[in-house]
């Protein structure tokens, strides 16, 4: 592996294992462009799956989460989690969204359960939990898709670049902490407007890719 590609990698690692820890984020949303742009777009063809309709709603959805979170809106008091069949439903819009774009969840998952007025630090601490089973389901579906195919690059096992994921896997666990410890550190408002202004850079990200596909 060629060494600027080695610290492209490590770098990104680095500062997704911190926002991983901080916002509870798995991350995806910024390795994806990364490793789209190290191998020449040949893992991830937005275009041809999702379509500009869903990557422009998409990041309509985000930017309201974002604006909600910013201003620091408070939810209606008597407002709570939904009962089990309604947190089904939530995990499998979760689950779906994940996939869609590569990433953990928390971006759908924190607002929802701050909009149910779950406190901010436990809504990314369960999102954080939550990203290995999405994780798990996904690394399984973009395995068994990419098997048969013989344009990737080498190292690949379906769709998983390898080397990439071994490297930013371990710079990403070693910062990880860090991001946790100052999330705990940062006031409830604060933390809010961190989370919103990632949410904002997904959403100009979304909406570029549904003009794109337009």
């Amino acid at each position: 592996m060629d060494i600027q590609v080695l610290m492209v990698l490590g770098l990104t690692g680095a500062i997704v294992g911190f926002m991983a820890g901080l916002l509870g984020l798995g991350g995806g949303l910024l390795m994806v462009p990364v490793l789209s742009f190290l191998l020449a777009n040949s893992l991830w063809i937005f275009v041809a799956v999702k379509g500009a309709t869903l990557a422009i709603l998409f990041g309509v959805f985000v930017s309201y989460s974002a604006f909600q979170m910013f201003m620091d809106k408070k939810p209606k008091p008597s407002r709570q989690m939904p009962g089990f069949a309604g947190q089904l439903g939530m995990g499998g819009l979760i689950g779906m969204l994940s996939g869609l774009v590569g990433a953990g969840g928390a971006f759908v998952s924190v607002p929802l359960m701050t909009w149910c007025n779950v406190a901010i630090h436990n809504a990314i601490g369960t999102s954080a939990a939550l990203g290995f089973p999405i994780a798990l389901a996904n690394v399984t579906g973009f395995v068994i898709s990419g098997l048969r195919l013989d344009n990737l690059p080498p190292g690949s096992f379906g769709y998983i670049w390898l080397p990439g994921m071994v490297v930013i896997a371990c710079f990403s666990v070693f910062t990880a902490p860090f991001g946790a410890r100052a999330a705990h550190r940062l006031p409830v408002k604060k933390l809010k407007r961190v989370f919103s202004f990632f949410l904002v850079f997904l959403a100009f990200y979304m909406f570029n890719k549904g003009i794109n596909a337009a």
